[in-house]
Order: structure tokens, then C-alpha cells, then sequence
């Protein structure tokens, strides 16, 4: 479609994403910064200073680690582990070797995690203590891994943290047999940095696992490109720069958190960093280190303002805060009050995105706002709306159909997925399956997913990977996940279950659930089970809109 946004592109805003050192990877900026300001701060945790040069230089010897170890240029590496600086790390060390980043979501447990290191055969792990009891059952199902590297919170904690500790912080550090500590790490390996040619469009940075219509998640393959192109844009967009302290509290292992992993380097900024969301330690963290800017989501900039000490802080210094609506949608209202609570700061809708664009495909402009809407497409973008089921026809202007984009940020396909990969990227132009349309200025209006994903308290929850893991219990046939409403989470989890002529009335809810709770993640975990001698299925298709479509008749 022609580019009708532009009208509203932000006066102030360069129309080109502004790539301060040029084409280079995002390690290259780490240490050129390293050299320009050795001393600033790079990361703040908890009042623990990390300057430029000791990122640098740990993440030099974090990938010096790695090549002793035996990995070479393409290997993957996974990181299980929550917000942290050995986080930070790890990941700019793993692509300082030419290494590929493998996020894993910190809520995983046996199954999700053996199934991605499996997936993307990973060659090493980075976890923390408090997670080995799972890493420990999933080790002997996978034979890609050379080693298990465990740290602490405490490796990076002060002796007197500045802000408040969440409780799991606080357990003590624990020495696990056959791993490598990470201290051991920085103790041991050279200061050296590695070299390793780029190519910037091809090389691969990055796997950003997502689900999707074939059950269980598909690593995006992200290009040195993609991942600095997107965070760039979010700092042009957020207007971060050298004299910016973000503060960051949406989890790494996800696409949108992360571009505030790499931006603030990128921009030679601070990044305040927090390991978990907490109201009260975020009016901390931004009256203490007068944060400029904040990544959040929409439930978190309630919370602040609800907490009962809020009156307490001074959030003056905050000049942006760009949101998601998660569960809460941000409106007008929201945004006014979230204004006048900080003096200020405007508080504008994040993104339309995907882990497979790298996300951040649109964002609000802030001199026209629309409340309701995605915003306008970001830097070199393409959108278009096209019929599911006419893949060359595009709608015209204000119809509802498929969202497809193409951009910098774009995938170069899905790890050993070339059915999947076909299916979605055509010609550049990713196929999203989700529901959209444009209005006469250029405002994307995200209408839902075709796809059937469910969003569970702002967690993207695919119904096929949630019936692969639940076909796993012995007793289970096969079975089909659907949402339900949920005044708390937005959606929960309903799954109807056929099960094997054996376990008929053997088996309860209650026992699936429990299975469910020490097999995956929480926000997939069923809050409902029904036992069905059958499924709708048209042919071997399964049919969970008749299921939706009973379930909603039962509620009327």
C-alpha cells in the first residue's frame, strides 16, 4: 500500500533510522562506547556499577570462554536465565564469537526447555542456580550440549543493593558439579577481543522462538541487520541518547525487552536495570536515578500509580514512557492520569510487532495520537492488508484482512522449519495470520488473531504448542485448548480431553492440572479441564471455534 502515513510522520523525527557508527554489529558499538567513555555506567543493578569497559572486557572473556570451549562461528547458546548483567554478557560475548543468541523464557520448565535446546541444538547454557533442579532432568535428553555455565544473582549484586531485592534474589549462591561458574569465567579467560568477520545482512544474531498453526515454537532466525536496525529504531522513536537512563523491566528473552538490551548501548546510555517488575521499586529506581525513559506495560504503569507510597517519589525526570496494553488497553484516560502522576511524561501505545520482524513494526506518533490503535508503520516499512483467502489480493483502505509487512527487522526464514517458513515469508513479506486494517491516515487498527493465539496475563500462549505438551501425560489421547475470559489475566486456558480407552473415568482435572503446573510454564497451565469422548475435527482438521462457539453459548 502507498505509504499514506508519512503525512504524520513526527516533525522532529528523521524519516531514515540513524545508525550512529554505521552498518556494524551491536558489539562493535559496546566498544567503541568502551573506548569514548570508559567509566560510564553502562548497566545499574540494584546500585551495582558496570562501566562500559567492564562490559567490554566480560563479554570479551565471556567469548574467549566460549572459543576454548570448541564453538566456532554459527554455534547457538541459550540463555535461561531472568534480567541480569550476566545476561547482558553473555549475549553481546555469544555474537562477539559469531554466535547465535537462544533466549529461553525463564518460566520454562523439563519439556519446553529440552524441546528449544533440542531444537536448536544448542551447544551451551547459561542458567542460573535456582534453575538447575529443571536443567538437571532435561540434561539427559539433551546430547547437544557441550556445558551448563550456572551463576547467581548475588555475582552482580552490591553489598548494599540500593533498590529492593525480589525474594528469589536473595537465596544464597550454590556450587553445582559439572558446571562452569561465571565468576570462574571473568576470573579465568583472556581480556582479548576476538575477531570475527560479519556479514551483516546473512549471519545470523539471534533465534527468537515463537509458536504458531504448527504446535510447538519455531526459532526466528534475526540477522546481525535485523538486530540493529530495531533497536535503533526504538531509540530514534523513544529519543534515547547518550545522556538517557532507561530503566528496563520487560524480560530479555522477549523480542520487545530486548531492544532495551541492546538500545542504551547503542546510544552510549544507562540502563537501569531490574530483574522483575515491582511498583514500588520502579518509583525507586526513578526518583533515585532520574530514569528518562521506560519500556512497560500498561498493568505496570497502573500499579505505580496505585501504590500507596507513590506520592512519595519524584518522577519528573521520566520524559517518555512507551507501553503495551497488555489485558489493559491504554487509553485516554490512563495516558492523562499516567501524565499528570509524573509531571509530564507522556505514556504512548508501544507496537504492533512480532519476534519475527524483530517487532517495533509501529509506533505512536506523539504529536497525532489514537487512542486504540497501533500507530503508524516505523522506519522502512511496508505494510499491506490481503484476503486470507485470496493471498494476491490486497483489500483496499479500511477493510479488515490478513496484516503482511516487510522490513529491515524481517526473519530469513525459521530454523529447519522450510514448510513454515514458506507458509509466512513470501518474497520478504511476512504473513502474520493476525486480523487488521488502516484508516485513511496510515493508523494500523490490530483486530485479532487468526491464528488463535491466547493472551494470558500479556503472555503469547499458542493452543498447539499447549495441546503438544499436555499430549505428552500418559493418560491423554489427544485434546484442544481454548480461552476463557478471565477478569485478572484477560484470558485462561480451557482444554477438552479425550483420553486413551484406558484411563477413562480413571483420570481428573484436578490431577492434569497438577501435572500441567510441573510441566510448563504457569500462563500455559490449564484452569479448566473437560473430559470429551470426541473432538470436532472436519477431516483430521480440529475445529476449536465449535468449542469456543459452545462454551460462549453456555455463558449467555
Amino acid at each position: 500500500m502507498e505509504k499514506i502515513w508519512m503525512k504524520h510522520w513526527p516533525p522532529d523525527m528523521a524519516k531514515e533510522v540513524v545508525l550512529t557508527e554505521g552498518k556494524i554489529p551491536i558489539f562493535e558499538y559496546l566498544r567503541i562506547n568502551a573506548k569514548r567513555t570508559p567509566e560510564k555506567p553502562a548497566i545499574i543493578n540494584y546500585g551495582k556499577e558496570i562501566s562500559y569497559k567492564e562490559l567490554d572486557e566480560a563479554s570479551d572473556q565471556f567469548a574467549n570462554y566460549l572459543l576454548d570451549l570448541g564453538l566456532v562461528k554459527g554455534d547457538r547458546v541459550g540463555l535461561f536465565l531472568g534480567n541480569s548483567p550476566q545476561y547482558i554478557i553473555a549475549h553481546f560475548g555469544i555474537q562477539k564469537i559469531g554466535g547465535i543468541v537462544c533466549p529461553c523464557s525463564p518460566l520454562f520448565k523439563e519439556m519446553e526447555l529440552t524441546y528449544e535446546v533440542n531444537d536448536a541444538g544448542m551447544k551451551c547454557l547459561v542458567t542460573v542456580d535456582l534453575f538447575m533442579p529443571i536443567v538437571a532432568k532435561a540434561l539427559p535428553n539433551m546430547p547437544s550440549l557441550l556445558q551448563v555455565v550456572t551463576t547467581n544473582f548475588h555475582d552482580y549484586l552490591p553489598a548494599e543493593p540500593t533498590l529492593p531485592l525480589v525474594d528469589y534474589m536473595q537465596i544464597p549462591k550454590q556450587k553445582i558439579e559439572g558446571t562452569m561458574d561465571f565468576l570462574e569465567i571473568m576470573a579465568k579467560f583472556s581480556k582479548t577481543p576476538p575477531q570475527v568477520e560479519i556479514d551483516m545482512d546473512n549471519d545470523i544474531a539471534l533465534f527468537e522462538y515463537t509458536g504458531g498453526t504448527t504446535g510447538l515454537p519455531k526459532g526466528a532466525m534475526l540477522s546481525h541487520y535485523a538486530h540493529l536496525f530495531k533497536p535503533s529504531a526504538a531509540c530514534d522513536i523513544m529519543g534515547i541518547g547518550v545522556d538517557s537512563r532507561v530503566l528496563t523491566t520487560m524480560p530479555y528473552f522477549n523480542i520487545a525487552g530486548m531492544l532495551f538490551l541492546v538500545g542504551p548501548v547503542l546510544r552510549g546510555a544507562t540502563n537501569v536495570l531490574l530483574t522483575q517488575f515491582d511498583p514500588l521499586t520502579v518509583l525507586q529506581a526513578i526518583d533515585k536515578y532520574k530514569v528518562t525513559e521506560w519500556y512497560s506495560a500498561v498493568p505496570m504503569n497502573l500499579a505505580v500509580m496505585a501504590h500507596p507510597e507513590a506520592g512519595k517519589y519524584d518522577m519528573s525526570s521520566l520524559k517518555l514512557n512507551m507501553t503495551t496494553s497488555f489485558v489493559v488497553a491504554l487509553d485516554e484516560k490512563i495516558s492523562k492520569k499516567w501524565q499528570e502522576f509524573t509531571g509530564g511524561c507522556l505514556l504512548l501505545e508501544g507496537a504492533y510487532g512480532l519476534s519475527e520482524t524483530h517487532t517495533l513494526d509501529t509506533f505512536c506518533p506523539r504529536q497525532k495520537i489514537k487512542y486504540g490503535s497501533m500507530g503508524i508503520p516505523s522506519y522502512d516499512e511496508e505494510f499491506k492488508i490481503m484476503d486470507f483467502d485470496n493471498k494476491d489480493r490486497e483489500l483496499p483502505i479500511g477493510e479488515e484482512g490478513e496484516i503482511v509487512l516487510r522490513n529491515p527487522g524481517s526473519m530469513k526464514g525459521y530454523w529447519n522449519k522450510p514448510e513454515a517458513t514458506a507458509n509466512t515469508l513470501v518474497d520478504g513479506w511476512v504473513y502474520t495470520g493476525d486480523v487488521g486494517r488502516f484508516d485513511e491516515d496510515g493508523y494500523l487498527y490490530w483486530l485479532g488473531r487468526r491464528k488463535e493465539m491466547i493472551k494470558v496475563s500479556g503472555f503469547s500462549v499458542f493452543p498447539e504448542e499447549v495441546e503438544a505438551l499436555i499430549n505428552q501425560h500418559p493418560a491423554v489421547l489427544e485434546n484442544a485448548v481454548i480461552p476463557i475470559p478471565d477478569a485478572k489475566k484477560g484470558e485462561v486456558i480451557k482444554t477438552f480431553i479425550v483420553p486413551k480407552p484406558d484411563y477413562k473415568d480413571k483420570i481428573t482435572g484436578e490431577e492434569i492440572i497438577s501435572w500441567a503446573k510441573d510441566s510448563m510454564s504457569s500462563h500455559k497451565v490449564p484452569v479448566y479441564v473437560e473430559f470429551r469422548d470426541e473432538l470436532p475435527k472436519q477431516g483430521v482438521k480440529l475445529l476449536r471455534r465449535i468449542l469456543r462457539d459452545e462454551e460462549e453459548a453456555k455463558n449467555k
